[in-house]
């Protein structure tokens, strides 16, 4: 996985414009200057706000359905690195586009930063980045002026620190690939809002050793607890144990092999087969690669094992955790009809 280090960062140059609903007949108002920060310590909160939430695990890149030149973020991304004087009148071209994508109801105007950036080191190369930031959510805030014998008290709206609403940085490395993006979205996750990343941004996951784990992982979950009830009488302790296993074979091991997965986790011929059906149906219908071999991310494997439920709820009276091997616990009915499970251990503690 690429190394990435933000800590010396620095802004060559920043550009604020104001993006409007289009839906709602509101305007975008395109900024001709370059933003000016006031001094050190704001500019210390300004990367804050800009860089805190991104994690460098999950890199997507740019990608078109014809070819790459034709993805007009790419194209102007491309642009501003390779002639940096075109800079503001490409930040124009960004925010036009973002504009023309902002046109369903649900969508929040707001201020659209974009940033030059240096000093970034992905991979231990210093490489330049642009970024590109929505600012949606503004809050009220108070603020106290100290008179000689009183205070006022008046309030503004601001931006919190704690968090952009939508941003992406793209870094200028493996450019022919379409360059390596890290991406936030955190407002408006509904279907209709998917506009940043598959209309204005237009990116995909790259085929990495983290996007790699997670979508096995994320399609042998799927395939265990939609797939393979609808074709075997399987038991919700057999669905468990199926769950544990696959989590079991990404934690103990360091490199994932498609045909000893398969093996270990299912293990059933007839399984086996039901489930190759489905992990190739699944990666053409969302348009996915396919890896039978590649190094297991753990920050994958840690991510994605929270969605895997081995938890037997019974009414509202138990929750029985089920770790471990599931010929310790045995299902039955008495003669009343009354359904339980009978569980064997060794130990109590």
């Amino acid at each position: 996985m690429a190394h990435l280090d933000l800590t010396e960062v620095k802004i060559e140059k920043q550009i604020t414009h104001h993006i409007g609903n289009r839906n709602k007949d509101e305007n975008v108002s395109l900024s001709h200057e370059l933003t000016t920060i006031q001094n050190e310590q704001t500019l210390g909160f300004v990367l804050k706000y800009f860089l805190q939430q991104f994690k460098p695990v999950e890199y997507h890149q740019f990608t078109h359905t014809i070819e790459l030149q034709m993805n007009e973020i790419y194209s102007i991304v491309r642009k501003i690195f390779s002639i940096p004087d075109v800079f503001i009148g490409e930040s124009q071209n960004i925010a036009k586009l973002l504009y023309d994508y902002s046109d369903h109801p649900k969508i929040k105007s707001g201020e659209l930063n974009i940033v030059h950036f240096s000093n970034t080191i992905f991979d231990n190369e210093s490489v330049d980045a642009i970024g590109i930031f929505k600012s949606e959510s503004s809050v009220p805030f108070l603020k106290m002026y100290n008179k000689s014998k009183s205070f006022d008290i008046e309030h503004q709206f601001g931006f919190e620190l704690k968090g952009i609403d939508k941003a992406c940085i793209i870094f200028n490395t493996l450019k022919e690939e379409g360059y390596r993006v890290l991406v936030v979205d955190n407002t408006n996750k509904s279907s209709e809002a998917q506009y940043w990343l598959n209309g204005f941004l237009q990116i995909v996951p790259c085929n990495d050793e983290y996007n790699s784990t997670k979508d096995t992982m994320k399609i042998t979950k799927d395939f265990v607890t939609k797939k393979l009830p609808e074709e075997l009488d399987i038991s919700k302790t057999e669905k468990i144990d199926l769950l544990n296993r696959t989590v079991d074979y990404f934690k103990n091991n360091e490199a994932f092999d498609k045909e000893e997965f398969e093996q270990s986790v299912f293990k059933d011929t007839n399984i086996i087969n039901s489930f190759q059906e489905f992990d190739n149906s699944y990666r053409e219908e969302n348009e996915m690669d396919s890896n039978d071999s590649f190094k297991i991310s753990n920050q994958a494997v840690k991510k994605q094992a929270r969605a895997f439920k081995s938890v037997l709820k019974l009414d509202k009276n138990f929750h029985v955790y089920i770790h471990g091997d599931k010929d310790l616990i045995e299902r039955g009915q008495d003669s009343n009809g009354r359904k339980f499970y009978k569980i064997y251990y060794e130990n109590e503690e």
